[in-house]
């Protein structure tokens, strides 16, 4: 007899840890847009003719070129650059691929690629093993790799020595945070593991602490002060906190995503000794640490601040602290490489987490290539430096204009207020909501914000992400937006998203 079998895994009968998951940048509104885009293609007839992605801070999907440098190395630095579309096609015989090299070693054999591209590509596979790219590496990452990173960190840091030891490469920043977070939560009931996180904040930690069972506590950075950082809050958050968990740890993003702020020294200072004081793990976020555009603004590191302060900060205060090929001038996204470091890690612990990462065998090693050219890049005698300063500089010098273009035109808009975006890749605005579209919302099960974002996209294509899914206060409405669109399609992407807020506004008053 056929009976129907329930099944093993139902909605009822899953994690229930995993339900709570949430994650707005990829969210309801992103697969409404790839259906418009599907419908786009069908040619079915819309009020737009392109879906202009701006809900997500990856580079070369919108249009940004990658670094030569990262992919290539010139034969001759007088060499024009060839056209993207025959880089793309493999059409150049002039330029070489260092990735290329370590994934195919044969052409270390061939005269078409030059030497310094050649002793970069040995380089990396004798640290493999002199094979290829395509054998597993130890769990923790290429040792000289490390090496390479520390040695990064040291310059960035003015000397400040840092151990390869401590250095674990990852898959992305996200990688290594969610590694650190699972040997923080611990605990049941009034005992749970509490992580203090920002908010607005980057739904990584909020996803991450719900599927670990852990306590997610809000801290609010202020608005009104450009998104600063305030002790006074932490201890707001903290005390109310302790009364139904065991706040073990807290997250600072610097510079911010999505809020776009860089915290001055001072402010790093006085959340390190909070976090000594009241015996809190730190993790910085600090991925953005490439990104900082404002006149004034200056990005310090977690690590300086921490060993400049001396003892007993310095010798005892637990920090781990990440950074990715994702973000920066580079927008290498899906390299999926990344790092973090450990500072005064327990060594036990650190042993923990090395066997945590093992269960994941090795980050992917073409990753670990690219983040080797990284953190080493050219230097002022190779052949490939002119280049590769250039199209740094290139890069942030128009993402510093984009950032400006951005404040200026939404704050030209009436109903819609933009923070100086000071660094990183995004703006935050708040928008003013009628009371009959958040009633209309609420009719409709949906956020407000969601509900604006939502008739965004189907009125001119524009995908943006709400407010609600990073956090933010009671009674306010906002959403994300990237800066990376090209110059041109992001100021007419700005007034289009004003247009649509002024005649939202009118529709709904």
């Amino acid at each position: 007899m056929n009976r129907l079998k329930e099944k093993v895994l139902t909605l009822d009968t899953m994690n229930p840890c995993v339900r709570r998951v949430e994650y707005a940048v990829r969210g309801p509104i992103v697969l409404r847009a790839l259906e418009l885009e599907q419908e786009l293609c069908q040619g079915i007839k819309k009020p737009f003719t392109e879906v202009i992605r701006a809900n997500i801070g990856d580079a070369q999907a919108m249009g940004q070129k990658p670094i030569t440098f990262l992919r290539q190395v010139r034969l001759s630095t007088a060499l024009a650059p060839l056209p993207h579309q025959a880089m793309c096609r493999g059409l150049s015989t002039r330029s070489s691929q260092v990735l290329a090299l370590c994934i195919h070693p044969d052409l270390l054999k061939s005269p078409d690629f030059p030497e310094d591209a050649k002793r970069r590509a040995e380089r990396i596979l004798q640290a493999c093993g002199g094979h290829s790219l395509g054998a597993y590496s130890i769990s923790s990452g290429i040792q000289l790799i490390r090496e390479d990173v520390a040695r990064y960190i040291e310059r960035r840091d003015g000397g400040i020595p840092a151990d390869p030891s401590n250095i674990f490469l990852s898959t992305g920043a996200s990688d290594a945070i969610v590694t650190v977070l699972k040997l923080l939560v611990a605990g049941e009931g009034r005992t749970r593991t509490g992580v203090l996180i920002p908010i607005p904040q980057y739904p990584l930690y909020s996803a991450t602490l719900a599927e670990l069972n852990a306590v997610q506590v809000d801290y609010y950075l202020d608005e009104e002060r450009a998104w600063a950082l305030d002790v006074s809050e932490l201890r707001r958050a903290l005390r109310q906190a302790r009364d139904h968990c065991y706040p073990r740890a807290l997250c600072v993003i610097n510079p911010g995503n999505p809020t776009g702020q860089v915290q001055p020294r001072e402010c790093i200072e006085a959340v390190i000794r909070f976090a000594f004081e009241e015996r809190l793990f730190l993790m910085a976020d600090e991925v953005y640490q490439d990104n900082v555009y404002a006149e004034g603004s200056q990005f310090h590191s977690f690590k300086k601040v921490l060993t400049e302060l001396g003892p007993p900060y310095a010798a005892q205060q637990e920090l781990a602290s990440f950074h990715s090929v994702s973000k920066g001038y580079m927008g290498e996204c899906g390299f999926r490489a990344g790092y973090v470091e450990v500072v005064n890690m327990d060594a036990a612990v650190q042993q923990q987490m090395q066997k945590l990462m093992s269960v994941r065998l090795c980050p992917p090693v073409p990753g670990q290539a690219l983040l080797h050219m990284v953190v080493s890049p050219p230097a002022p005698s190779d052949p490939s430096f002119a280049q590769f300063q250039a199209e740094r500089q290139a890069v942030l010098a128009e993402l510093a204009a984009k950032a400006k273009l951005t404040e200026q035109v939404f704050n030209e808009a009436p109903g819609i207020h933009c923070n100086p975006v000071q660094g990183a890749m995004y703006s935050f605005p708040r928008v003013q909501l009628p009371p009959r579209a958040v009633q209309r919302a609420q009719e409709l099960g949906l956020a407000p914000d969601m509900f604006f974002c939502l008739r965004l996209l189907e009125e001119t294509g524009i995908c943006v992400v709400p407010g609600s899914g990073f956090g933010q206060r009671e009674g306010t409405y906002h959403f994300r937006m990237t800066i990376l669109p090209p110059m041109e399609k992001l100021r007419s992407l700005l007034e289009k998203l004003s247009q649509f807020h002024a005649k939202f506004t009118r529709d709904y008053s």
